[in-house]
């Protein structure tokens, strides 16, 4: 790293210096989850509520005993809900629980006249109140979807926590009630009605005011999160991207995947002086950012101080995902954090490119092959296709897809085609049927982003499943050798994890552990490509460039590793869509191929 950038701000030292401000937050949490068990508990369990005071209690008037169970309950289970918010130190789970601890607190007394119940709930007071200036976190990006994702899993959890209420009673239940008529009270008393399973006593109360309690909390939580304030979710605004463009044409050719950065699912953090910005999104609680800063390496630090900033004010955890060897010292020097090799990412110089030599013949014969059956080329700009043409190209993207979601995030732009995006490279195989198909000839499609002004970098890769074998090594082929008309003298191919690992693992004296941990990746590669991707890229004789992850500690790998892998598509926690949508997709999407024939017919 050259000396000309500046060292880490005193502010960012001191940020990173001494015991971490999570730890207080991470105990009360703990803290939190424990005593929400506690009043789960003794809202369900007859046994565990019993105490001595409990059976002068029953023959007083007015006894509280069904509506205090109900509390008890809520109150457990709300803050069961509260305590990962506790942990990362957000305000507004903070202010939940000093309301909702009294309450469970009087709930331990008034139905299990524990005193001890009531001084544990009170006890958490203490620490939240001493320590509130620790959770100060603001709330994380905000979608509908999560309203409908808790009504679901909320749902699911109060009609196991309800069978588990409907059956703890057996002494009491009147007769011998089937799983179906259990299930059915569950789901009458989640909204208010009595079911078919009745009780002696007063028990049949308790299990009512029980169930409702459960349903209450499923109704309000999820109308919470359905009518809360819209809080902006990771997005690119239109001046953010004018911004961003503007650094990328002044410094995009330092990095391979800066106009990833253009991605509109990101948001962005700017340094105070404009010249650099770090674009991210974020996932399960990591702030997830891609690639080196973009702009002037001068202003980069100012620009990371500006994400750790962002960072700790909603008490997200940092991480950065494929940062080059330049970015991952920046970024590990101003922040303190820690930088692990992922992976290399295949750079292709496109002057020393040649099919010839020993090195290339598998490609070279299966590129021969692929053209003999009929098949050609063609790599163009996307200011250069017509519109109809592009129209095609998109739809025929999306259809080839292979996947319910569109994979990736540090190495994919997510869109094909905008007319913001005109630089872009876009390679085309085209093979005329005697049954054209619902895209014409078109059979496979490369499309590549500016790196620079005379790189660029490889986006995506889809094919016609109908199609030969070989249709990316081909176009790839092709791009290569159309390079130097359009100005380009360096592509970037895919990004190989693991991939020193892979090579190392496989040479003759390679000991046990580096053995076993090849067998590992190779075993993981059924699912995530991780071998066969290598080997692919390998094929082109590529020069390697190391990627690394920069991570705060070890503790929190597990956790920017799943994070990761739900950004790039890998892993998706939403909710599924409906098959009988899925199967409407098709015949809408013929209509618009048809509708661009009928274009392309008109225009000759």
């Amino acid at each position: 790293m050259s000396g000309g950038v500046p060292h880490r701000s005193s502010r960012v030292q001191a940020l990173m210096r001494g015991p971490r401000p999570e730890s207080v937050p991470a105990l009360v949490g703990r803290a939190c989850a424990l005593v929400g068990l506690l009043d789960v508990a003794a809202g369900i369990f007859p046994r565990f509520r019993q105490s001595r005071m409990h059976t002068i209690a029953e023959v007083l008037p007015g006894s509280f005993g069904p509506f205090a169970a109900a509390l008890s309950l809520s109150a457990g289970v709300l803050l069961l809900l509260l305590a990962h918010g506790l942990k990362r130190g957000k305000r507004r789970a903070w202010r939940a629980a000093v309301a909702l601890l009294p309450a469970g607190a009087a709930a331990q007394f008034v139905y299990r006249h524990s005193i001890a119940g009531a001084l544990i709930s009170l006890a958490l007071l203490v620490p939240l109140i001493v320590h509130r200036d620790q959770f100060r976190a603001l709330p994380d990006p905000r979608s509908r979807w999560r309203a409908l994702a808790n009504l679901v899993l909320m749902g699911a959890g109060s009609l196991v926590l309800g069978l588990i209420i409907v059956s703890v009673h057996p002494r009491r239940i009147i007769g011998d009630p089937s799983l179906a008529d259990r299930i059915t009270h569950v789901l009458y008393g989640l909204v208010g009605f009595e079911g078919p399973v009745d009780y002696q006593g007063s028990t049949s109360w308790t299990v009512a005011f029980s169930l409702g309690a459960l349903g209450w909390i499923t109704a309000v939580t999820t109308i919470y999160l359905a009518f809360r304030p819209e809080h902006p979710a990771a997005r690119l605004t239109e001046e953010d991207e004018t911004r961003l463009r503007a650094l990328l044409a002044r410094h995009g050719g330092r990095d391979s995947l800066g106009h990833f950065a253009l991605r509109r699912d990101k948001a962005v953090v700017f340094s105070p002086s404009g010249k650099a910005a770090v674009t991210y999104r974020v996932v399960s609680g990591v702030m997830l950012a891609s690639g080196d800063p973009i702009g002037d390496v001068e202003a980069w630090p100012g620009a990371i101080e500006r994400f750790m900033d962002e960072a700790k004010a909603h008490s997200w955890t940092p991480a950065v995902m494929g940062c080059s060897e330049t970015g991952g010292e920046v970024w590990t020097r101003e922040t303190g954090l820690d930088a692990l090799e992922l992976g290399d990412e295949a750079v292709v110089d496109v002057a020393d490119f040649s099919l010839a030599g020993r090195a290339m013949r598998n490609v070279r014969q299966m590129v021969k092959r692929i053209e003999r059956a009929g098949y050609e080329t063609r790599v163009r700009r996307v200011r250069d296709l017509g519109e109809a043409e592009l129209e095609r190209i998109r739809l025929a993207a999306e259809d080839w897809r292979g996947t319910d979601t569109e994979r990736g995030f540090s190495m994919a732009l997510g869109r094909v085609g905008d007319p913001a995006d005109g630089d872009c490279l876009i390679a085309t195989a085209h093979k005329a049927d005697e049954v054209p198909g619902p895209y014409g000839d078109l059979k496979a499609i490369l499309h590549f982003v500016p790196w620079g002004t005379n790189g660029a970098s490889l986006d995506l890769m889809r094919r016609d499943r109908s199609a030969d074998p070989g249709m990316n090594e081909l176009l790839i082929v092709a791009a290569l050798q159309a390079a130097p008309k359009l100005g380009v003298t360096r592509v970037s191919l895919n990004f190989a994890m693991f991939r020193s690992a892979l090579a190392r693992g496989e040479k003759i004296g390679a000991g046990p552990v580096l053995r076993a941990w090849r067998g590992l990746l190779v075993f993981l590669s059924r699912w995530f490509q991780i071998e066969s991707l290598y080997k692919f890229n390998a094929k082109f004789q590529p020069r390697w460039e190391p990627r690394f992850v920069v991570y705060r500690a070890s503790g929190d790998l597990p956790r920017i590793g799943f994070a990761a892998m739900q950004a790039e598509g890998f892993v998706n926690l939403a909710l599924p869509l409906p098959h009988f949508l899925r199967r409407r997709t098709k015949p809408a999407r013929a209509c618009v191929h048809a509708l661009a024939e009928r274009q392309d017919v008109r225009a000759a």
